[in-house]
């Protein structure tokens, strides 16, 4: 299925839903069609086109275009699966993948809460599964980027989940200590571990390594390369693209 074929499916899923968010709330009549809100929402989240592009664009006001992704976000946001379903697919397959990402956030360099010193910037730390082939299974709610791996992980109650579950998990060296059914590499430098560790270590990264699919899937969604908007909304578009990435017609 090519990109826009996938496009065309995503846009008649989020058409649908809004129609019935409209049907719900009694609405008769709107600036736009639930279609063309659609298509609205997916500019920004898809493209990353600005409010002010998409007023222009659409020839209505900012207020209604911060109105119509409002409330095409918190439509999507209810439907983004929960750690606990999210087990439910990650059980049925072999192993998964672990791993953190930043989304990058317009900040200043005051706002120390959000800089991460792995990655020189500012930003959200969002912890992300993914399946043997690199294919995104889940997203967790937005940490400020100063958050480490290994906490953002406690936090979210990812590490308990992934034990409880009896799923195979492959992380980075950024959830040492992790323990449970959590795999990391050997501590040390690669100069001095004996050549057993080395190639346990190579085979690890590899496997690693396909996880990355799934942060750059977050990523091909341009809004959420670089973020500027209030952080407290942040978890809701991360779990707004993470139900349109799943579903079912998407």
């Amino acid at each position: 299925m090519g990109d826009r074929s996938v496009y065309s499916s995503t846009l008649r899923y989020l058409s649908e839903l809004l129609t019935a968010r409209r049907r719900e709330l009694g609405t008769r009549w709107r600036r736009l069609a639930a279609e063309r809100q659609a298509l609205l929402v997916l500019a920004h989240l898809r493209c990353g086109h600005t409010y002010a592009q998409l007023a222009a664009g659409f020839g209505i006001g900012l207020a209604t275009v911060y109105r119509y992704i409002a409330e095409a976000v918190e439509v999507l946001a209810a439907l983004a699966p929960t750690l606990q379903q999210a087990m439910t697919v990650a059980a049925s397959k072999a192993y998964v993948i672990l791993d953190g990402t930043l989304l990058s956030i317009d900040r200043i360099a005051a706002d120390r809460p959000y800089y991460s010193g792995k990655h020189k910037r500012h930003g959200m730390n969002v912890q992300v599964i993914a399946d043997a082939s690199g294919r995104l299974l889940w997203a967790s709610p937005a940490l400020p980027g100063a958050v480490h791996d290994i906490k953002a992980a406690r936090t979210h109650g990812i590490i308990e989940a992934l034990t409880e579950a009896g799923v195979r998990t492959w992380a980075d060296k950024g959830y040492q200590g992790a323990r449970g059914t959590i795999r990391v590499p050997y501590r040390g430098r690669w100069s001095t571990l004996p050549a057993g560790k080395r190639a346990v270590n190579s085979s690890h990264a590899r496997i690693r390594a396909v996880g990355e699919q799934a942060n750059a899937t977050l990523k091909s969604w341009r809004l959420l390369r670089k973020l500027r908007c209030s952080t407290t909304r942040i978890t809701d578009i991360v779990k707004a693209v993470l139900a349109l990435h799943l579903a079912p017609s998407a």
